[in-house]
């Protein structure tokens, strides 16, 4: 049979061209109203094409090239091609130039715009390698790869002195917002702050530190008091009046005393506030500079959680290393102590606001953590069908609890018993019945040294510079 072939035609079928539609006749709007709409479409798209192709910003251009552009274009003058480009100065990343034709043509502009004297682009390069914390050398290593010219370090230096202005003003208006925040949301001018020193260094001999105070009521910094022990024209013994000195004598340690009470000494006047609730990780010093400066004890100490819970690991640690044969296999391991501070912790912030629940359940905490399958401790845990403690969960059930653990013999119960109960104390306890913690110290002081690198020193211009920049970055993002 023959094979059956499909209709299919040799050429394509004609749809048309470009020249098909061209003498055809366009609908002519029939009312005013269409017309004006049309109009409209119109002006709304022209606009839309030149706002897109309207170049803004700063690009990075090679002189040769630019050079060549103008050459080829003709003057204004005596429309001849043949301008020549040439620059008569030069700061930092902004050049004066000159286009010149031999007919004595002669227009000067600036590469980037400035404000009176000063480009902008090298205040905006200053900001930009502080924020990635990054400073002069970095900064000249990266525009000499580029084949950019760099400003100076005195220049450098310069702009960074109009850019503390700048950013201490802003940081300082920022702070201000935050304290009129606190008063309108407490309705009262006394309030709670988490106070906490940082420092460059580790240790006990930084020459850099910083000290803050944050709302506990909205989480944002109220004040901060940035610290030095170092002076260039000091140290070198310069006589020069007119420097940014260091503003601390003294130890290290000692930054944290004194920022605190230079922050709580101004609280009323710059901030019209009275921190009357001192929240603090346990360091007493800052503390007592600051508990009479209203008054007699017009200041109470509170503690942060968190700090509290991390002395139950770091005291039964060092309990291991003074006493021999507390540590080892089924004794005082790592494991435990762990168990032991996240139980604690736990407790606490089970039990906010009731002082007699929080010290039963961290009792508790203790002897169900060193209980085992020999002997049940259970007796203060929390009965019925909803209790955190599986063996009451059993009982309530009435089945049979297996514990696999071996638990902790008795001398090594006793032997970390005081040191343990020594922080289920009323007096300790009711200074955390609050529920708080320092944990935005801890991320402020974060922000501080991603803008100010541990491993770079700084003089207390940079210093300064930098806290203020990271309380904006804080606040407000």
């Amino acid at each position: 049979m023959p094979k059956y072939r499909t209709k299919r035609t040799k050429y394509r079928s004609f749809h048309g061209n470009r020249f098909t539609n061209a003498n055809q006749s366009v609908e002519e709007p029939t009312t005013a109203s269409a017309s004006k709409l049309i109009m409209n479409d119109c002006a709304e798209l022209k606009d839309e094409v030149n706002g897109r192709n309207e170049l803004k910003g700063n690009r990075i251009m090679d002189i040769f090239i630019l050079n060549c552009v103008f050459a080829a274009l003709c003057c204004p003058q005596c429309l001849k091609t043949g301008l020549k480009l040439t620059e008569d100065s030069r700061f930092g990343l902004c050049s004066d130039f000159t286009l010149t034709c031999k007919c004595g043509y002669m227009n000067g502009f600036t590469s980037t715009a400035k404000i009176g004297r000063k480009s902008t682009l090298n205040s905006l390069l200053v900001l930009g390698l502080r924020l990635i914390g990054k400073g002069f050398t970095a900064g000249k290593k990266l525009l000499c790869t580029v084949n950019l010219p760099f400003m100076s370090k005195s220049t450098f230096r310069r702009h960074e002195d109009q850019l503390l202005k700048v950013v201490r003003c802003a940081a300082d208006k920022n702070m201000k917002e935050a304290a009129t925040e606190v008063r309108t949301k407490t309705k009262t001018s006394s309030c709670g702050v988490s106070v906490d020193g940082t420092w460059q260094r580790r240790g006990h001999n930084s020459l850099n530190g910083c000290v803050s105070a944050i709302s506990i009521d909205t989480g944002k910094v109220l004040d901060l008091e940035p610290m030095s022990l170092y002076c260039r024209y000091c140290d070198k013994k310069k006589n020069n009046d007119g420097h940014v000195c260091s503003n601390h004598v003294g130890s290290s340690a000692s930054m944290e005393t004194v920022g605190a009470y230079r922050i709580f000494d101004r609280s009323k006047q710059c901030k019209r506030l009275k921190y009357t609730k001192y929240y603090g990780d346990g360091d007493s010093n800052g503390f007592n500079a600051v508990k009479d400066i209203y008054g007699p004890d017009s200041v109470e100490k509170l503690e942060c959680i968190g700090h509290v819970q991390k002395r139950v690991g770091s005291r039964l640690r060092n309990l291991k290393k003074k006493q021999k044969g507390l540590g080892g296999k089924g004794k005082l391991t790592d494991k435990l102590i762990d168990k032991l501070q996240n139980y604690y912790g736990i407790a606490i912030r089970s039990n906010i606001g009731n002082l007699q629940n929080m010290q039963s359940a961290v009792i508790a905490a203790f002897y169900h953590c060193c209980s085992g399958k020999n002997k049940h401790m259970h007796k203060q845990c929390p009965k019925g069908g909803d209790s955190w403690c599986k063996y009451q969960r059993a009982v309530h059930e009435g089945k049979v609890f297996v514990d696999k653990s071996p638990g902790l013999p008795n001398d090594i119960i006793n032997s970390i018993k005081t040191t343990y109960m020594s922080l289920c104390d009323s007096n300790l306890l009711s200074k955390c019945l609050h529920g708080k913690t320092q944990n935005n110290n801890e991320s402020f002081n974060n922000v501080i040294w991603t803008i100010l690198p541990k491993e770079t020193f700084v003089e207390m211009q940079s210093l300064t510079l930098g806290v203020n920049i990271a309380v904006l970055l804080f606040n407000s993002g």
